[in-house]
Protein backbone atom coordinates (compact mmCIF):
# COMPACT_ATOMS: atom_id res chain seq x y z
CA UNK A 1 0.00 0.00 0.00
CA UNK A 2 0.98 3.51 -0.81
CA UNK A 3 -0.15 6.87 -0.41
CA UNK A 4 0.35 9.05 -3.21
CA UNK A 5 0.54 12.92 -3.67
CA UNK A 6 1.41 15.17 -5.47
CA UNK A 7 1.56 19.22 -6.30
CA UNK A 8 1.67 20.49 -9.47
CA UNK A 9 2.50 24.39 -10.50
CA UNK A 10 -0.68 25.18 -12.60
CA UNK A 11 0.22 28.88 -12.64
CA UNK A 12 0.58 28.38 -16.79
CA UNK A 13 -1.71 26.37 -18.82
CA UNK A 14 1.20 23.78 -19.49
CA UNK A 15 0.87 22.90 -15.54
CA UNK A 16 -3.04 22.56 -15.70
CA UNK A 17 -2.33 19.78 -18.34
CA UNK A 18 0.16 18.11 -16.34
CA UNK A 19 -1.96 18.44 -13.44
CA UNK A 20 -4.86 16.65 -15.33
CA UNK A 21 -1.86 13.86 -16.53
CA UNK A 22 -0.89 13.10 -13.16
CA UNK A 23 -4.43 12.42 -11.86
CA UNK A 24 -5.14 10.46 -14.72
CA UNK A 25 -2.18 8.17 -14.33
CA UNK A 26 -2.41 7.89 -10.28
CA UNK A 27 -6.35 6.82 -11.10
CA UNK A 28 -5.10 4.15 -13.38
CA UNK A 29 -3.52 2.68 -10.29
CA UNK A 30 -5.64 3.67 -6.92
CA UNK A 31 -8.33 5.38 -5.76
CA UNK A 32 -8.44 9.19 -4.84
CA UNK A 33 -9.04 9.87 -1.19
CA UNK A 34 -8.76 13.68 -1.60
CA UNK A 35 -7.84 16.14 -3.96
CA UNK A 36 -4.41 15.28 -4.79
CA UNK A 37 -3.71 12.21 -2.77
CA UNK A 38 -4.35 8.44 -3.85
CA UNK A 39 -4.39 5.13 -2.06
CA UNK A 40 -2.48 2.73 -4.28
CA UNK A 41 -2.17 -0.93 -4.05
CA UNK A 42 0.60 -1.93 -6.68
CA UNK A 43 3.66 -4.58 -6.97
CA UNK A 44 6.71 -3.48 -7.73
CA UNK A 45 6.54 -3.68 -11.55
CA UNK A 46 3.72 -1.48 -11.48
CA UNK A 47 5.02 0.96 -9.22
CA UNK A 48 8.38 0.98 -11.21
CA UNK A 49 5.81 1.78 -14.49
CA UNK A 50 3.69 4.70 -12.55
CA UNK A 51 7.11 6.19 -11.53
CA UNK A 52 8.30 6.79 -15.04
CA UNK A 53 5.18 7.45 -16.52
CA UNK A 54 5.15 10.27 -13.65
CA UNK A 55 8.60 11.22 -14.43
CA UNK A 56 7.88 11.71 -18.06
CA UNK A 57 4.51 13.88 -17.00
CA UNK A 58 5.90 16.31 -14.69
CA UNK A 59 8.53 19.51 -14.60
CA UNK A 60 10.30 18.25 -11.87
CA UNK A 61 11.91 22.22 -11.35
CA UNK A 62 8.21 22.94 -10.43
CA UNK A 63 6.32 20.09 -9.34
CA UNK A 64 6.58 16.92 -7.20
CA UNK A 65 5.28 13.62 -6.46
CA UNK A 66 5.69 11.84 -3.41
CA UNK A 67 5.26 8.11 -2.18
CA UNK A 68 4.48 7.23 0.98
CA UNK A 69 5.07 2.98 1.95
CA UNK A 70 2.28 1.87 4.27
CA UNK A 71 3.55 -1.47 3.78
CA UNK A 72 1.17 -5.00 4.18
CA UNK A 73 -0.38 -4.14 7.28
CA UNK A 74 -1.61 -1.13 5.81
CA UNK A 75 -5.20 -1.02 7.49
CA UNK A 76 -3.49 -0.81 11.24
CA UNK A 77 -1.84 2.24 9.95
CA UNK A 78 -4.71 4.51 8.63
CA UNK A 79 -6.75 6.19 11.04
CA UNK A 80 -9.79 8.04 9.54
CA UNK A 81 -12.25 10.90 10.47
CA UNK A 82 -15.37 11.03 8.65
CA UNK A 83 -16.42 9.94 5.26
CA UNK A 84 -13.15 8.24 3.69
CA UNK A 85 -12.93 5.22 1.45
CA UNK A 86 -9.76 3.03 1.76
CA UNK A 87 -8.73 0.40 -0.60
CA UNK A 88 -8.92 -3.04 0.40
CA UNK A 89 -6.59 -5.66 -0.98
CA UNK A 90 -8.35 -7.90 -3.42
CA UNK A 91 -11.72 -5.55 -3.83
CA UNK A 92 -12.69 -3.66 -6.81
CA UNK A 93 -11.06 0.38 -6.97
CA UNK A 94 -13.85 1.52 -9.24
CA UNK A 95 -17.24 2.85 -6.65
Amino acid sequence: MLVITYDVNTTNPDGARRLRTVAKLCERYGMRVQNSVFEVLVDGAQLAALKESLLQSIDARQDSVRFYRLGNNYQNKIDKIGCCPVVETGKELIL
